[in-house]
């Protein structure tokens, strides 16, 4: 990665970083003045998109149902399977918190990035202290996919939509197994929200 020169910022991305353990600190020790960016999702969703993702490309795993619960008759959910871990957003915020203060980290609606990407961008350069120069006519709504694309200029005629890995149709899940989801995740929710202070309408 080149130097970032006084008049720049620079951004580096990747999904894994909020749920590593190690990552808190090894950015802390890299630069204590960095401001974090989280896209969080209705966990529940997330998890069956997670589960839809990775049945496109290994049509042989067990079933949703099966990696969810390690006895779904008690309502055991297997909290070692990545899918439903990642959406305990409460649990991986503590380990942030250690080293960094909740001002340095905002966190984006994963369901407004959808419906309101320029609102939920607006935010976001308001947090990075920058300029609003990304706004509603850099995006177009794709129908499709149910996606926004992105624009790279209010007159550019090409806008850039996400791949075809995105959007794709979720895998069905039994309404019963997704309310006992629902049951598992709103502590962690509940706990989030008043954390951030944020209510992000999981429920």
């Amino acid at each position: 990665m080149p130097r970032t020169l006084d008049s720049q910022i620079t951004v580096e991305k990747t999904p894994s970083y909020f749920v590593t353990k190690e990552a808190p600190r090894r950015i802390f020790n890299m630069s204590r003045d960095t401001k974090l960016i989280v896209v969080v999702r209705n966990p529940v969703t997330r998890a069956i998109s997670d589960y839809t993702q990775t049945l496109s490309k290994k049509p042989d795993i067990p079933t949703f149902e099966g990696l969810t619960f390690r006895n779904r008759s008690l309502g055991l959910v297997d909290t070692s399977w990545n899918a439903i871990r990642i959406g305990m957003y409460a649990v991986h915020l503590q380990s942030w918190l250690q080293y960094f203060p909740l001002s340095q980290i905002h966190f984006v609606s994963g369901e407004k990035l959808i419906t309101d990407p320029a609102g939920e961008m607006a935010k976001v350069q308001d947090f990075l202290g920058i300029r609003r120069v990304i706004t509603d006519k850099h995006f177009y709504f794709n129908k499709t996919k149910g996606f926004p694309c992105l624009k790279k200029s209010e007159s550019s005629g090409l806008p850039r939509c996400l791949g075809k890995s995105k959007g794709r149709t979720h895998v069905q899940i039994d309404p019963e197994v997704i309310e006992q989801l629902r049951d598992f995740y709103r502590p962690y929710n509940i706990k989030f929200y008043e954390t951030v202070g944020q209510d992000f309408r999981w429920e």
